[in-house]
């Protein structure tokens, strides 16, 4: 059954369901690239691996507190001393539990030439690279080396939430024109113009675009699809059969946006009317 939405489906940005969502948008967009590059160019899987430690609470659930000294007449009044006769008491022995830090795997895909040479690298974010930090971190380190670098960028973010992320929707802080709105945002970086960002801002109602993916010149860009890819992994991934779309998105819409998803699933059938 295909996805309901006519571009990117919301409710696939739930934390729990997009590794394996990542996962098939790397596999498919590599299948989508072989047969249109070979036998110059070959699309493969890299995979970028950093440790994050597990969360943990900061706040204590018990206090010390030590009362201060009175002040009468500018004279710190030291009040008298009280003896309390406290049993000795010994601790219970108590399950010890380390809490290791987690290896994180994050793929992406890589266009190499001839004996695997980078030409382009293609990333898709996940929700790591847009939560303050290992995973942003590496993240933010990986873009400016590449942005550095001759090899051409390609940035898809497909999640609403986190910090804006792609090198483009920093804008605000490097002094450019803004990004129109959007919900999502995909990005291209061609190597031999650093400057310049070809830009697709991409609301919840519209299609996911068709993009140029450059390759080296001469040689003309190779047309990614990637709505095509995004039905595939929708397809295959079996989300019709897991999704609850009677419930709202867990990730935020706006009021239009709600009023908008609640037609559509309405019109579909796949949401009864309230």
């Amino acid at each position: 059954m295909p996805s309901p939405f006519p571009g990117m489906d919301p409710y696939l940005e739930e934390p729990r369901r997009w590794p394996d969502v990542h996962q098939r948008l790397i596999t498919y967009l590599t299948d989508a690239l072989q047969p249109a590059i070979r036998p110059r160019y070959h699309a493969r899987m890299g995979e970028r691996v950093y440790i994050m430690n597990p969360p943990r609470a900061i706040a204590p659930d018990t206090f010390l507190i030590k009362r201060p000294v009175p002040d009468v007449g500018g004279r710190r009044v030291r009040e008298p001393a009280v003896s309390y006769s406290v049993p000795a008491l010994e601790a219970d022995v108590p399950l010890l539990i380390d809490m290791p830090p987690v290896e994180y795997r994050e793929p992406y895909v890589e266009i190499v030439q001839g004996d695997g040479e980078v030409v382009t690298v293609i990333e898709v974010l996940s929700p790591a690279n847009k939560t303050p930090g290992e995973g942003y971190r590496q993240y933010r380190r990986k873009q400016e080396q590449l942005l550095a670098s001759p090899l051409h960028l390609v940035e898809i973010d497909l999640l609403t939430t986190g910090l804006p992320t792609l090198f483009v929707a920093q804008s605000e802080l490097l002094a450019v024109p803004p990004v129109p709105p959007h919900r999502y945002l995909i990005s291209v970086r061609r190597g031999a113009e650093p400057d310049r960002f070809e830009t697709y801002p991409i609301s919840l109602p519209n299609r996911l675009p068709r993009i140029g993916v450059p390759l080296t010149a001469p040689d003309p860009d190779v047309v990614l699809d990637v709505q095509m890819v995004f039905d595939r992994c929708y397809d295959n991934g079996d989300y019709a059969g897991l999704i609850d779309y009677q419930k709202d998105p867990t990730a935020p819409l706006s009021p239009e946006e709600a009023t908008w998803l609640d037609d559509l699933l309405h019109a579909q059938g796949l949401r009864e009317a309230a």
